[in-house]
């Protein structure tokens, strides 16, 4: 039955993992229990035997009979095996004994190396010791050695200081090691060293000797400045060359240093002063003799001097007479090469009996007074090791008087001077030996600058207004006979405002700028009245033509062609030329323009029938132009060129007549060609416009 039915063999199964199912525990849960049993029913072994209805009894007895047998065969290998087992116990054991031996070796090199470390470390700490120890007297040797050095005097300095002169190489080199022990021995006085009273006696008797030395031999080069006819600019580059014996000097011995700049400025300025004096007085003995005076005004009359047109209208001698109100060559002084040129020599230009305007004198003097100048501000500088006020404090001490003197001659120059263009080209030179010092970055001369352009700025302005008062003060009727030619005040006019506007291009001033627009106002006033004193229309335009194209042409050879100067005259020329070509068409061909004029305003109106009764007029007009109109231009022309001084402008009058007769011309064929006179008898007798403008070519070159 059932009972007697051996149980299945199930091997290698896995124990039922029951041995977390402690049923005799106290603290035994039935949840855990669930869920134990759940754990397991969930094995696969325990899901086989369920599903092959495994007697779990039958199956536990199994397990513990396999279990029995397994546990028999391993004592048997165990006995089988148990010689191996005593060998490798033994093996182990030796094993352990010779670890053990070397375990003991090893703690013994450890103490060992532990020595040799502490060993390395004492040595270490001596090695950075005796570093310290060595550099601190490394440096303590340093410092003595230098102390030693500086304290010692050599024999050679001694002997240098004693016995070179001064000029030699040694001696400037001795004297810098000189001035090193000087301040040493000072700075080791200030700490209280007593190693430095040991040398303290012979370095101040070594100063002493140098400083003596150094005295004599810079006051010599002084002296030597005040020789007769010497180039003082040589001692003056030897002493740069020594300039440190000044510094040396403001260094240790203060009170020669001051000895030695006192008597160098007392000395220099003397001798800027009589030089600049000496050469001002000889300059002015080459001026022209004859200058300008409070007459020599635009507006003054021809009787005032008789030699007046001189000015105008002949070369003025160079030798014996400067020109008032021309420029002329005197504008080239401004080019770089005359502006920075040589400088005049009096005594040379005496012997060739040589004269020269105002402008060249202030030119040739001021040139020399900035090459000295700068020269100077830069010795002082460099020498006498000054900078920003105190340099210029000293120049103006050793300038101060000379350019006192300058200005003092210069005022009293300009106090009596009525040449206004040898007074602004002075400004116009001052102000380009301005930009020149500036350029450089020598201020020394810019409060003389200044002060001279405050002298000349107020006198050009009040010549100019006398010149302008003149004009307006002045009598037409007191100036001679009628001349339909360009008037003498209008040509001074026109020389001298193209003199001032060309002068005044580099550097602009508004000043001159209103006042000469005040001057054109007065000159335009003056020719308008001159021209009123002319019986006739034509004359009087004839007049204002001359005078307007003389100024234009002199304005535009200097002036800029967009300058307001010649822009104002152009639009006056312009005018008074149209209304003097009308008045010179009206003679000859007056009727017919009358007639187009008249025509014309109908023709707009529309109302042109009403000149159908003028048919006699309009023929003897047709017939009259035809027969005459080659006689008329060849009249207007000679005419014209009679009248014109210019040649040009007569030819450009002439071009522009008979451009207007030929428009003229044109309007009366297109009058005629209307309807309303299409039956006119005389129009067959019209001129053909392309004939008459070839005819016309004959006497209008260019046309």
């Amino acid at each position: 039955g059932p009972r007697d039915t051996p149980p299945p063999q199930i091997h290698n199964m896995a124990p039922l993992q029951l041995g977390e199912l402690d049923l005799t525990t106290d603290e035994f849960i039935l949840d855990e229990v669930d869920i134990h049993i759940q754990a397991n029913l969930e094995d696969d072994l325990v899901k086989e035997a369920l599903r092959t209805g495994v007697d779990l009894r039958h199956y536990s007895k199994q397990v513990e009979t396999e279990l029995q047998r397994i546990e028999q065969a391993s004592i048997k290998d165990y006995i089988k095996e148990s010689q191996n087992i005593a060998l490798l116990h033994n093996q182990i054991t030796a094993c352990d004994s010779i670890l053990e031996r070397m375990e003991g070796m090893l703690s013994g090199f450890q103490s060992d190396l532990s020595s040799i470390s502490s060993e390395i470390q004492t040595l270490q700490q001596q090695s950075v010791s005796m570093n310290v120890r060595l550099k601190n007297r490394q440096a303590v040797r340093s410092h003595l050695s230098q102390l030693v050095d500086e304290l010692v005097v050599p024999a050679a300095m001694i002997s240098t200081v004693l016995d070179s002169p001064v000029t030699d190489q040694e001696f400037l080199e001795q004297l810098h090691e000189l001035n090193n022990k000087i301040n040493f021995t000072k700075e080791l006085s200030f700490r209280e060293t007593l190693a430095c009273n040991d040398i303290q006696d012979i370095v101040d008797r070594l100063k002493i000797k140098a400083v003596s030395k150094i005295r004599e031999f810079i006051l010599q080069k002084i002296y030597s400045f005040r020789k007769p006819m010497t180039n003082y600019q040589i001692p003056q580059n030897t002493l740069l060359k020594y300039r440190f014996f000044y510094q040396f000097l403001l260094a240790n011995e203060r009170t020669v240093a001051k000895e030695i700049r006192d008597e160098y400025v007392d000395t220099m300025s003397k001798i800027y002063y009589s030089y600049f004096k000496s050469y001002s007085g000889r300059l002015l003995k080459v001026q022209y003799e004859e200058v300008a005076d409070k007459d020599d005004l635009m507006g003054v009359e021809d009787t005032a001097k008789k030699d007046i047109l001189n000015y105008f209208f002949s070369k003025p001698s160079l030798k014996s007479r400067n020109t008032i109100f021309t420029l002329g060559q005197r504008g080239a002084l401004l080019s770089p090469a005359e502006l920075e040129g040589p400088i005049l020599i009096p005594h040379t230009a005496q012997r060739g009996d040589s004269r020269y305007p105002y402008e060249s004198l202030f030119r040739s003097q001021h040139y020399a007074l900035l090459d000295n100048g700068c020269r100077e501000f830069l010795f002082i500088s460099d020498f006498f090791m000054v900078t920003g006020n105190s340099g210029l404090d000293l120049f103006n001490s050793i300038m101060g008087k000379t350019l006192s003197m300058l200005l003092k001659s210069m005022s009293s120059y300009v106090a009596d001077c009525f040449d206004s263009i040898a007074v602004f080209l002075c400004i116009h030179i001052l102000l380009r030996y301005r930009a020149i010092t500036t350029k450089r970055g020598l201020p020394a001369l810019d409060r003389y600058w200044e002060a001279v352009l405050e002298l000349l700025w107020p006198r050009f302005e009040l010549i100019l207004e006398m010149n302008i008062h003149s004009i307006r003060n002045t009598d037409p009727q007191k100036l001679g006979l009628l001349d339909t030619r360009p008037h003498y005040i209008t040509r001074r006019y026109a020389e001298f405002s193209s003199a001032i506007v060309s002068i005044n291009q580099t550097f602009p001033n508004e000043r001159t700028h209103t006042l000469l627009a005040q001057l054109q106002v007065e000159v335009e006033n003056f020719v308008l009245k001159m021209a009123a004193e002319f019986p006739s229309r034509r004359d009087q335009l004839i007049f204002l033509i001359n005078n307007y194209d003389m100024m234009l042409s002199v304005l535009m050879e200097r002036a800029a062609d967009d300058s307001k100067e010649v822009e104002g005259f152009q639009q006056l020329l312009l005018a008074r030329t149209q209304e003097f070509i009308e008045e010179l068409l009206s003679p000859p061909f007056g009727g017919m323009i009358s007639f187009v004029k008249e025509a014309e305003v109908l023709m707009e109106r529309g109302q042109l029938e009403r000149l159908k009764n003028d048919e006699a007029r309009i023929n003897q007009l047709v017939r009259g132009f035809s027969s005459s109109w080659k006689h008329s231009v060849e009249a207007m022309s000679q005419e014209v060129m009679r009248s014109f001084t210019n040649f040009k402008n007569g030819t450009s009058i002439i071009q522009g007549a008979l451009t207007q007769l030929i428009q003229y011309y044109h309007g009366f064929h297109k009058v005629l060609n209307q309807p309303a006179f299409r039956s006119l008898g005389a129009r067959s007798e019209l001129i053909n416009l392309h004939h008459l403008m070839v005819e016309v070519k004959k006497h209008k070159p260019n046309f």
